[in-house]
């Protein structure tokens, strides 16, 4: 329950840190991502206060000997750039380039106006379980 419960907090605390930072706002990330237009440099303040965060995050994970509700920890090993992790990357900046929206935004945005991101998030799920489908 404790697990869940944390779960909860953070989620709703990502979920609000997303609102406020207007990152559920497409046309604020398409200005964001126009450099050569009518560039919005505030989300560069977004992005620098999460790598902070997640920085001051890894250095403290680093001191424990496991999470509060877990038996360890799940941190990623490898370092490879394959082409599998190139294909992802440039299909998920398209994609974001294309909606404004990536996936916790897109979340955090269906509370927000459900009917106008209900098709996005759709075919996100859609997209991830043909993944899932197509890798076994």
């Amino acid at each position: 329950m404790r697990t869940v419960l944390a779960a909860l907090i953070a989620g709703i605390l990502f979920g609000v840190g997303l609102t406020v930072s207007q990152m559920v706002n497409p046309s604020k990330v398409w200005n964001f991502l126009d450099i050569f237009g009518s560039w919005d440099p505030s989300l560069a303040f977004v992005l620098a206060g999460a790598t902070g965060t997640a920085a001051i995050g890894f250095h403290l994970v680093r001191r424990r000997a496991a999470p509060l509700f877990a038996p360890e920890f799940q941190i990623p090993t490898t370092r490879a750039i394959e082409p599998r992790l190139l294909c992802g990357a440039a299909i998920f900046g398209i994609g974001w380039g294309l909606a404004g929206l990536c996936p916790g935004p897109a979340l955090a945005d269906l509370a927000i106006g459900p009917g106008d991101i209900g098709f996005f998030v759709a075919a996100m799920l859609a997209g991830m379980v043909a993944f899932r489908v197509q890798t076994g």
